[in-house]
């Protein structure tokens, strides 16, 4: 059994009643690489202007922000009643959830794409790398501040021994937050390799998500903790299962079933294309026989 001890303090500095933790400064590192990469996307000649990456960073991050939290708040009947009792800790920043950042995020930009009129799977498109990177970041930040851990006993474990941890001390946890980084480095390289592949706009964003969500799933099941919500689900593995639903029938819809209703569309033009060129033709020779008769006359 492999073993690693962390004992860095989850918060990295104070100042005075100010605490500055890890997780903190991570998401802060995540939302800046997040829009460094969007900003040289559109360097490099991206249909974005940096107008509308201001606007959507601005509508983006709260509403991120704001959803990561309430997904936490209504995290089972406990979180629930413990929220509704002291409902000014509601607007605490300690406890967000991923999917939340992602949807909330997502809906955010999408409104504001519809009162900019930009084409938002485009837009979607080219931020999805950025995401993942943010993602792997905020992990980092959760394995410093000992929380996302997974189920004792496992081949691999990490060890927290710092008293101001999230974590138990001094207890052998599955390192859920190392396996989720290491899957969003290589989903990011699938992504990066195949980028050029997904047609059209909106397939890549939803590759991501959908993948995502499946793992999310999966790894539910080696993490510790959580409230479950059906059938011993927890909240994020029924929001990935809708989620990746959702996004399975989009890329399907995309990929398939658009091109397909283009096609049919095309046939039943050209159909009707067929029929009106051989009514004309029909009538044609209908006044080219009335003619005829009209003469014999």
């Amino acid at each position: 059994m492999h073993t690693i001890e962390i004992g860095i303090s989850p918060v990295l500095f104070r100042m005075g009643s100010l605490e500055v933790r890890w997780y903190g400064a991570m998401m802060v590192l995540a939302i800046a690489v997040l829009i460094f990469w969007v900003y040289m996307q559109i360097r490099r000649g991206a249909k974005i202007s940096f107008d509308d990456l201001l606007g959507a960073a601005i509508v983006g991050i709260p509403s991120g922000m704001v959803f990561a939290r309430l997904l936490h708040v209504f995290d089972g009947t406990e979180n629930i009643r413990h929220y509704f009792s002291n409902p000014i800790s509601i607007f605490g920043g300690s406890g967000l959830t991923v999917y939340g950042a992602i949807l909330g995020a997502a809906l955010g930009v999408w409104i504001y794409s519809r009162f900019r009129k930009i084409n938002y799977a485009y837009l979607v498109d080219v931020v999805t790398p950025g995401v993942i990177m943010a993602q792997a970041i905020g992990r980092v930040g959760c394995l410093f501040n000992g929380c996302c851990y997974g189920d004792e006993g496992s081949r691999f474990n990490i060890v927290y021994t710092n008293p101001e941890s999230f974590a138990p001390l001094h207890q052998a946890f599955q390192p859920t937050q190392v396996y989720e980084i290491l899957f969003l480095m290589a989903l990011l390289a699938v992504i990066m390799i195949f980028r050029s592949k997904f047609k059209p706009s909106g397939v890549q964003f939803m590759v991501y998500l959908g993948t995502y969500s499946l793992w999310r799933i999966a790894i539910g099941f080696q993490r510790e903790g959580g409230t479950p919500w059906v059938f011993g689900l927890v909240e994020a593995q029924v929001i990935g299962i809708i989620a990746a639903t959702i996004c399975i029938g989009g890329i399907i819809y995309l990929t398939i079933g658009k091109r397909y209703l283009t096609r049919s569309t095309a046939a039943d033009a050209n159909s009707c294309a067929e029929n009106v060129t051989t009514e004309t033709d029909a009538s044609e020779h209908e006044l080219a026989a009335d003619d005829l008769v009209s003469d014999g006359d």
